[in-house]
Order: C-alpha cells, then sequence, then structure tokens
C-alpha cells in the first residue's frame, strides 16, 4: 500500500509544482500546465488544423467569448510546449451568441459600458495568422451592420458553409 502511495506522490509531486499555468501567445487567454511524461504530448512536428465554431456569448461582458478562449488556449498550449505557431492553423466563425464578442470598440462599449476583451484577442489571432469569419446570413437577419465589427473578421456567406469547407479539409471541429 505504501508503495502505491510513494509512486504516485512521485507521479504527481512534477504536476503539484508548477505554480501558474503558461499564456506566452494570448496572455489572456487560458494558460496552459506542460505535464512531465504526459501521453500525447503537443509534437513540434504535427500540423494542428482546429476551426471553432463559436457560438456562445461570454457570460460577463469583460470576459473572453469562450471560443476565443479555448482558441487562445490552445495556441498557448502549443506556444509552451515549443510547437511553432506556423504548425496552427485554427479557424474561427462566429454567429449566434458570440456576435456581440467580436463588436469594434464604440459599439460594444455603447452596448455593454466596458472595453471589449475580444478585440486584442482577435488582433493576435489575426497576426498570427488565425482565418476569423462571421456568418453573413446571420448578420442579414438580425439586420447588423457589418461596419459595427471588428476589423479582423471578414464575412462568410454562412456559418455552416464555413464550417463544411474547413471540416471536409481535414480540420477538427470544436464547439463553444
Amino acid at each position: 500500500m505504501w508503495k502505491t502511495a510513494l509512486a504516485v506522490v512521485l507521479i504527481v509531486s512534477p504536476l503539484l509544482r508548477q505554480e501558474a499555468p503558461s499564456a506566452p501567445v494570448v496572455p489572456t487567454a487560458d494558460g496552459f500546465f506542460v505535464i512531465p511524461g504526459a501521453a500525447l504530448p503537443p509534437d513540434a512536428k504535427h500540423v494542428y488544423r482546429a476551426i471553432y465554431d463559436a457560438t456562445r456569448g461570454a457570460e460577463d461582458p469583460r470576459q473572453l467569448l469562450p471560443a476565443l478562449n479555448m482558441a487562445g488556449s490552445e495556441l498557448n498550449a502549443l506556444g509552451a510546449s515549443h510547437v511553432p505557431l506556423a504548425n496552427a492553423r485554427f479557424v474561427v466563425v462566429f454567429h449566434g451568441g458570440a456576435l456581440d464578442g467580436i463588436l469594434d470598440a464604440a459599439h460594444y462599449k455603447a452596448k455593454f459600458g466596458v472595453e471589449n476583451p475580444n478585440l486584442p484577442v482577435l488582433a493576435r489571432m489575426k497576426e498570427l495568422g488565425v482565418e476569423l469569419y462571421v456568418c453573413g446570413q446571420n448578420l442579414l437577419f438580425e439586420k447588423r451592420d457589418p461596419k459595427s465589427l471588428a476589423p479582423e473578421v471578414k464575412v462568410a456567406s454562412d456559418a455552416l458553409i464555413v464550417l463544411m469547407t474547413y471540416q471536409n479539409e481535414g480540420y477538427a471541429l470544436l464547439s463553444f
């Protein structure tokens, strides 16, 4: 029994020594703990393809959209694991409740009374080559002016077309 407990302590103790997760790429997104000896750690030679289906708004207007937080978190995971960021082929498509999170600074402040926390993340992701789309159908249905959105986001014909196109190209679907 004591040998089992000692083995658990020896295995888990390096994990417990980590003070904070690392967020080297998108500091405002969730960080990443590097797990020594983990099964299937991030691989510097692998190309990671993911499309984030952003449909949910943040619970609080001072928080990141869930999809942006998760995409940023995975970029942090790759960065903390020394995977070249060129190996991250990420796409985010916004529709539904996520539309408010991509409003430009003036429109977001007018609607929520606070600065839009998503704007620096959108700019950083665009800088890293992340493709950012918004559903044109959703914009028309809700009578939203595309000029009220962050300039990093491109208007696509339809979110579902974007999702199908990238999934047909081998991108993993991640929904938030």
